[in-house]
């Protein structure tokens, strides 16, 4: 744990009890829009887990749940991402499909996976995300569902991290800068 050493959370921005609130009122929403029984929940891993996991127990009724595996890289190529895991078509086709996030900051991810699981047949595809942060877009996509924009600050917890730590706070928080990086240059 040394090479955090130097790291400081900052104050929690949404507590547990607020994240649980917000997954309430998203569950509500989609449920609102949704046919249930048709509806495809894909979670992009690993940032998603947390709020995957507590927003497929939200609806309290049977659905379809998988999940995607991406990766960044540095270098050329399509957005600097690369899709490791995809569902199978017979998951998707026909079918409306959610993708779950943990942040949309550039949009990079989201506009990818739209693609892809519209090629896969997707009736429709929507976006819900526990923190939205139009002010990095880069990408022109749409958050459908979201619980809460955050600012442009690094944050951790809930299933974000910073270089694979900070995943199990139960809260998000934001993260001090480590010395001489600015929150754009940290690692995800």
């Amino acid at each position: 744990m040394a090479a955090f050493r130097n790291m400081e959370l900052g104050p929690a921005l949404f507590s547990e009890r607020r994240i649980a609130r917000a997954i309430e009122d998203i569950a509500a929403k989609v449920g609102e829009h949704h046919d249930l029984s048709e509806l495809v929940l894909v979670g992009a891993m690993d940032g998603a887990v947390c709020f995957l996991a507590d927003l497929m127990r939200a609806f309290g009724e049977h659905m379809r749940v998988t999940t995607v595996r991406m990766r960044s890289y540095e270098g050329t190529g399509a957005a600097g991402l690369e899709v490791l895991w995809m569902p199978c078509r017979e998951w998707i086709d026909g079918r409306d499909v959610l993708i779950v996030e943990d942040i949309v900051d550039t949009g990079a991810t989201c506009a990818l996976l739209s693609e892809r699981l519209a090629a896969l047949g997707a009736r429709s595809v929507r976006i819900c995300a526990l923190l939205d942060k139009p002010s990095r877009r880069k990408h022109d996509v749409k958050v459908d569902y979201f619980g809460f924009r955050v600012p442009d600050v690094f944050v951790v917890g809930y299933g974000l991290d910073y270089d694979g730590a900070f995943r199990n706070l139960p809260a998000v928080y934001a993260l001090g800068t480590e010395q001489g990086k600015s929150d754009s240059e940290r690692p995800r």
